[in-house]
């Protein structure tokens, strides 16, 4: 298992929604950076408001109105620890969401999402945690908050860099530095962490560089693909 494949598995599996809508706007657009298909349905005037139905084949999952899926798929998009918590509807999005692969999106937004798993490893506090960073320069950025998750939590922490790079900097932390990894990490920004064990507390972030402030990736809670994710960064 690469990072690579990790990537071609999660294009293998798109999601599908429907969209009910009285005429049309830019709904589309918040999945034009994901594999989802979306079929559109009109409403009649006076009908009720927008809402989108997820559905598994021909089987209901769920259905949210259109403007509480907007307010959803604001980042950063929190992963509750428990889906058995959550409404059909809302464990339908979530699943809807889990794994579909995304395109063009840039350095900010995957800041937003690293801050979720960083969060989620912080408040688990146990576990192996690998995060890849294209340059020192980029870990130097991240360097306080690294340097917090590793005195303040029981992490057992892999920074991996480039190889090449003076990584005085990553060694002064009581982390462990991959300063030779494959040559492939310098394209890819990953984050995986493997819960400490709980399947639960899983998750993983694989997003490999095509363009100067452009990604193509995946971040997905599900624990055989972040196992896979974990063998590949170990």
């Amino acid at each position: 298992m690469s990072l690579e494949s990790i990537l071609e598995n999660a294009e293998r599996h798109e999601k599908s929604v429907v969209y009910y809508r009285r005429e049309p706007d830019d709904f589309g657009s918040q999945f034009a950076t994901r594999n989802v298909d979306i079929t559109y349905r009109d409403l009649p005037p006076a009908g009720p408001d927008p809402f989108v139905v997820v559905r598994d084949g021909e089987r209901f999952r769920g259905a949210v109105s259109a403007d509480t899926l907007r307010e959803f798929l604001r980042p950063p998009i929190r992963h509750p620890d428990d889906l058995g918590e959550l409404s059909p509807a809302y464990r339908a999005i979530f699943e809807l969401l889990d794994t579909t692969v995304f395109a063009s999106l840039h350095r900010r937004q995957l800041l937003a999402t690293s801050r979720e798993l960083e969060d989620r490893a912080w408040r688990v506090g146990r576990g192996t945690f690998h995060a890849g960073f294209q340059s020192v320069a980029a870990f130097d950025a991240q360097r306080s908050l690294y340097r917090q998750l590793a005195e303040g939590t029981d992490l057992d922490i892999h920074v991996h860099v480039v190889p090449g790079a003076d990584a005085d900097s990553v060694r002064s932390l009581p982390v462990t530095a991959h300063i030779d990894p494959d040559a492939d990490t310098g394209r890819y920004w990953f984050l995986v962490f493997d819960g400490d064990g709980d399947d639960r507390q899983k998750c993983a972030l694989v997003a490999e560089q095509r363009g100067p402030d452009e990604f193509y990736g995946t971040w997905t809670y599900d624990p055989s693909l972040v196992d896979s994710a974990f063998e590949a960064v170990s």
